[in-house]
């Protein structure tokens, strides 16, 4: 176990122990039905990850327990299920508010990932994996288990936020402008300093 005061460390940890807090709050809604897609998303994730370390399109050159798995598999068992708990329990019901609400987790997850594979240990990219990949791949999971959460998990147990939120002038238009502009400007900014 390689637990120290370093910040590849504080970064897992901090991951582990926050998505899973948050799994547990949306289990509470229904443990069964999202149960069933935690434990579904889990599985689905730790294959694509175990599949794309085998490929040697990313790796993982910090882990808290380097002799389980050859990646991170605490961080990704808890924290790609508990964004798809999240998006199912939390997305708007219209899809063209679905789109915006999921724009928002997918930017900052790929803003984490980018800083985590440009500045720690956590994650490298391999030579035939970059940034746009692990965009298009977060999109694909998120929208699928959307998908799949719609099956799984009944409307009454579902709290969609409301769709005035992200019209014009309201809190959710402002938050989602934010996060797109910031991320896409430091994108820009990211793609600049490695030209």
């Amino acid at each position: 176990m390689n637990i120290g005061w370093d910040i590849e460390s504080l970064i897992l940890v901090t991951g582990i122990i926050g998505s899973t807090i948050g799994c547990i709050l949306i289990l509470r809604y229904n443990w069964k039905q999202y149960g069933l897609l935690l434990l579904t998303s889990a599985i689905t994730g730790e294959l694509l990850c175990y599949f794309f370390v085998t490929c040697g399109f990313y790796s993982f050159p910090y882990r808290l327990f380097p002799n389980i798995s050859p990646m991170p598999f605490f961080l990704v068992l808890t924290m790609f299920p508990c964004l798809v708990l999240l998006g199912v329990c939390y997305s708007p019901i219209s899809w063209k508010y679905k789109i915006p609400f999921y724009w928002i987790i997918v930017h900052l997850g790929m803003l984490f990932e980018v800083l985590s594979q440009t500045y720690t240990k956590v994650i490298k990219y391999g030579k035939y994996w970059d940034t746009w990949d692990s965009y298009t791949w977060w999109w694909l999971f998120l929208l699928i288990f959307e998908l799949i959460g719609g099956i799984l998990v009944s409307k009454e147990y579902r709290r969609p936020i409301s769709e005035a939120i992200f019209r014009y002038g309201n809190l959710g238009w402002f938050i989602l402008h934010f996060i797109l502009i910031f991320t896409i400007l430091l994108s820009g900014l990211y793609l600049g300093l490695k030209l």
